[in-house]
């Protein structure tokens, strides 16, 4: 048995990039062509262009530029692209490398098994009909889960509050102490 993670990076809880939107990147770096990155990841031209412009609203800076016309045309990465696939990869390394290293979890004092628990502070409450996300606080980093809005009521999940991550190996479950 083996410990996953999914990692992306987000901007004021809304995500920005992760997996999928860096293969995009790197596609467009490599094909210096949009419409020859889309073709080689088999994605709509027009999906493509919602994800760079989503991303680039979120992040507040264009991550591509087109040059239309003459020998040099094309799509390009911005410096601000080519630093978001940057930050990504040494993000998903650290985590990836991290959830490797069994020291690393003893070094925090967990032992890994099913029921380990994770302190960390609430810093977002985002609730929307039945589900809802909640960013924790576990110093050096975030982590995101999602549960029901039913969940977060009955624990009276508010930002300040002190909670534990709960891993399991599907999920990430969250538990409050009782008052």
């Amino acid at each position: 048995m083996e410990t996953k993670t999914k990692v992306w990076l987000a901007s004021e809880g809304k995500p920005v990039i992760g997996a999928g939107k860096v293969a995009l990147l790197k596609a467009i770096d490599e094909e210096r062509s949009l419409r020859k990155a889309c073709e080689r990841l088999d994605i709509s031209y027009k999906h493509a262009w919602n994800v760079l412009n989503t991303m680039s609203e979120r992040l507040g800076k264009d991550v591509v530029t087109t040059v239309r016309g003459g020998k040099d045309q094309g799509t390009f990465l911005t410096e601000e692209g080519r630093q978001l696939i940057r930050e990504y990869e040494h993000n998903r390394d650290f985590i990836e490398d991290t959830m490797k290293d069994e020291g690393s979890w003893e070094n925090i004092g967990l032992k890994i098994s099913a029921r380990n628990r994770i302190p960390g502070k609430v810093t977002m409450v985002e609730s929307e009909g039945l589900i809802s996300k909640i960013t924790l606080e576990i110093e050096p980093s975030l982590l995101t889960s999602i549960i029901t809005s039913e969940a977060v009521e009955r624990l009276d999940i508010r930002p300040g509050d002190e909670v534990f991550a709960i891993v399991k190996s599907t999920e990430v479950l969250l538990g409050k102490k009782a008052r």
